[in-house]
């Protein structure tokens, strides 16, 4: 089982199955609503999600009819996504996982839209911590 919980942890969720068709997104929307240069889904089970704590806690947004954005109250975390188009689907957002996974991104889907800052395979320095001369 994957474990996963938002920024506070007041939300937490489990994860009795697999998840499938991960992607890291560049499109607008994506960006927009994690507030990063490309948002990491991936599709599971609505039937293998489990809330574990905090269901009072969890918010949504319409941002288009049928489709919901579902995310912490408190902290405002993005947990999932929901389409009334395939309700036994949800798309969960990767980067609320506590748990290591087994399954891998597939690819980068819309990147005519990236942001323009954003360069894929940048060779740029890697930190185990914060950079070098930061406090």
């Amino acid at each position: 089982m994957y474990q996963a919980s938002c920024l506070c942890g007041a939300v937490k969720l489990g994860l009795n199955g697999p998840i499938s068709s991960i992607i890291h997104c560049h499109c607008s929307l994506c960006r927009k609503s994690s507030g990063t240069a490309y948002a990491t889904n991936g599709f599971v089970n609505r039937d293998d999600l489990q809330i574990v704590a905090g269901e009072t806690h969890i918010r949504h947004y319409a941002f288009k009819p049928g489709r919901l954005r579902h995310f912490c109250g408190v902290c405002a975390s993005p947990l999932f996504s929901s389409n009334e188009d395939n309700p036994d689907k949800l798309r969960l957002r990767l980067g609320i996982l506590d748990s290591d996974i087994s399954e891998r991104p597939m690819s980068h889907n819309y990147v005519t839209s990236k942001a323009n800052w954003e360069e894929l395979d940048a060779s740029l320095p890697r930190y185990e911590a914060k950079e070098p001369g930061r406090e």
